[in-house]
């Protein structure tokens, strides 16, 4: 992306350090290091600090950079990790009855091999949505195309939220709990 060179070319035609632009923004130097070598992006918040203390539109700031997010928030590889996560949560639960029934307490092993690739991909798809800043690319779209900022933060927010996690952990188990109980009850060991 073209940000983190124009950072780098900013900040050296403004004649500060990292250290020096870190502190006119109050973020660590270790955040504008990640900036400018691709490892992080700045929020709206810290794209307008930057705009404003370049003296640049922040159009010019992340010039090609909005199209590029777009692409990123579209792509279909965080869909494709999200249908295999969940079709093969839905596959191991309804394993667990018949692979008990013919395999007895060995079926398990079926079940959690048939639940790896949900696993694997899981991992894949916070792993993606962290190393492209989706959360972020999307606060900046939408402050870009004038629209609602504190909406999508307050979604970003909500992702945060502890107790939301554990109430989609707890509701997601369930789920899988009764699916196992009914794949049981089909399979006549209930």
């Amino acid at each position: 992306m073209n940000l983190s060179k124009q950072i780098k070319r900013l900040r050296e035609e403004a004649g500060f350090s990292q250290e020096e632009l870190s502190e006119k923004i109050y973020v660590s130097r270790q955040t504008i290091s990640n900036w400018e070598n691709e490892r992080s992006y700045p929020d709206i918040h810290n794209l307008l600090l930057l705009s404003v203390l370049f003296n640049v539109t922040l159009d010019e700031l992340v010039k090609g950079d909005v199209e590029t997010m777009k692409k990123v928030i579209k792509k279909d590889e965080s869909d494709k990790y999200a249908y295999i996560m969940l079709i093969g949560t839905v596959v191991t639960a309804i394993s667990v009855g018949p692979a008990i029934k013919i395999f007895g307490d060995n079926g398990l092993w079926i079940s959690l091999i048939l639940f790896l690739p949900a696993l694997w991909a899981a991992m894949k798809l916070e792993k993606f949505k962290k190393e492209k800043n989706v959360k972020t690319y999307k606060e900046i779209i939408a402050y870009m195309e004038g629209g609602d900022v504190e909406k999508v933060r307050e979604e970003r927010s909500f992702g945060k939220d502890l107790l939301s996690k554990t109430l989609i952990v707890v509701v997601f188990a369930a789920v899988a709990l009764a699916i196992v109980l009914l794949s049981l009850w089909v399979s006549g060991m209930f």
